[in-house]
């Protein structure tokens, strides 16, 4: 994969960033949990195509998301039940329900199908907004690896919370003993543990897009960020209202 030139970029862009980027593209390639890494890249087409999508933007405005019928502009690659969560989750995240998430799961999306895919969502719209604030063309999209989801659930999960299971915050034990230190959870690093590998990747890219998780306990000047801490939460406080996020 030929990856985009940073160094070309009209603003200076940290190093770790572009290396974060590129190591997470050659993780979205490769088969996943629940996803192979064809489907992967598909989830990653369709967060875009979900921007354009007409259906999505009648849907919006309606007032019950769920009583609107109609098809969506997608690609090729996923099942329709796949597309219209990607679809959701990039345009009407807000409405996502409890039920919601259960139906799809009678109709063939699993719970951890669920989670991986949200990762996925995420991982690629929080690097293409990047992308789109300085001006820059969103990066194409790596060719997908071969191979099979491995089906990894951890042991020990919670259902004490949110929509789907999570590992509870003294259960980053064994294979997930690399996910938090013991002192230092939340429920926002919780959300994604269904899928252990789904949270290392959203950590990754959250290290230098933001602050990682024991740098967040650093409430002054870090010596790698051009902004203050006060300035950093201003900026991410006025991002989580625009795009109603109430955590």
């Amino acid at each position: 994969m030929t990856y985009f030139d940073y160094s070309n970029a009209a603003y200076p862009i940290r190093g770790d960033i572009a290396d974060a980027y590129r190591a997470y593209w050659r993780k979205l390639a490769a088969p996943g949990s629940w996803w192979n890494g064809a489907q992967r890249i598909a989830i990653a087409q369709e967060s875009r195509n979900a921007l354009a999508c007409t259906f999505c933007a009648q849907r919006k405005v309606s007032l019950s998301p769920y009583g609107l019928k109609g098809e969506h502009d997608h690609s090729n690659g996923l099942p329709e039940v796949a597309v219209d969560t990607v679809h959701r989750i990039i345009t009407d995240q807000s409405r996502i329900t409890q039920s919601y998430v259960n139906d799809n799961a009678a109709l063939g999306m699993s719970v951890e199908a669920y989670v991986e895919l949200v990762g996925v969502v995420v991982a690629v719209f929080s690097i293409d907004e990047f992308h789109r604030s300085l001006g820059m063309p969103v990066e194409l999209l790596p060719q997908p690896e071969p191979g099979e989801p491995s089906g990894y659930r951890p042991a020990v999960l919670s259902d004490d919370t949110g929509f789907v299971p999570m590992i509870p915050a003294d259960g980053a034990v064994g294979n997930e003993s690399d996910l938090w230190s013991p002192d230092f959870c939340a429920n926002v690093l919780r959300a994604l543990t269904l899928v252990p590998d789904a949270m290392r990747e959203w950590r990754d890219l959250a290290d230098v897009q933001y602050l990682s998780f024991t740098g967040m306990q650093n409430f002054f000047q870090d010596e790698a960020r051009s902004i203050n801490r006060m300035q950093m939460e201003l900026v991410a406080g006025r991002v989580s209202s625009v795009n109603e996020c109430f955590y």
